[in-house]
């Protein structure tokens, strides 16, 4: 699978990790959306579905900008990210 990444993505919110695969040739702000949508419905609605939702690098503390493709992001497969809904 050349076009995606492997990630673990951390929701401290209602304590849960995830392992995903994400399309490299998407928008930050589209996967951001995708991941609020899908954790939402696999914690059975624990965690909000938020209009803007942040995503970061667990060990960087990078904030991610939603206008950049995660091909030119520093995101590949073993990284681990953090989705806050607030």
């Amino acid at each position: 699978m050349n076009d995606k990444v492997n990630v673990c993505v951390i929701v401290p919110e209602i304590n849960m990790k995830f392992n995903m695969f994400l399309p490299i040739s998407k928008r930050i702000g589209t996967i951001v959306n995708l991941l609020n949508k899908g954790i939402n419905e696999l914690s059975n609605g624990d965690f909000p579905i938020e209009k803007y939702c942040k995503l970061y690098n667990a060990d960087t503390l990078q904030i991610y900008n939603w206008n950049y493709l995660l091909y030119n992001t520093d995101i590949r497969n073993g990284t681990r990210l953090v989705l806050l809904s607030k």
